[in-house]
């Protein structure tokens, strides 16, 4: 499985070569050239993923491994953190607003 950020990487190795020669040697792009173009609005920036080293009980990358079949249980470990930390946020949001709402503001 490749990251989106590979992907592009492998198309941009494709499509630019050191050896292009003079830039100036390039055609000149027309109306006609950009007739097709789709106009997209809010592109989100892709998120590559960092490489890291991590220690885990064995039994639970089994868990993992069982779920997925052997194949993608590292995505799966990495959807559950993410589910940890977005359930991290809105609790910490909601005890902002449960704060703010009895008056309590300078309560931790």
């Amino acid at each position: 499985m490749s990251f989106p950020c590979e992907r592009q990487n492998a198309i941009n190795e494709k499509t630019i070569s050191p050896d292009a020669g003079d830039p100036d040697d390039a055609p000149v792009w027309t109306a006609d050239d950009f007739g097709g173009a789709i106009h997209r609005r809010a592109l989100q920036a892709v998120v590559c993923k960092v490489k890291i080293n991590i220690a885990l009980d064995s039994d639970v990358v089994a868990w993992y491994k069982v779920q997925t079949g052997g194949r993608g249980y590292q995505t799966l470990i990495n959807a559950a953190l993410r589910e940890a930390m977005q359930g991290r946020r809105f609790v910490d949001d909601l005890c902002r607003v449960i704060r703010e709402k009895l008056g309590l503001s300078g309560w931790a």
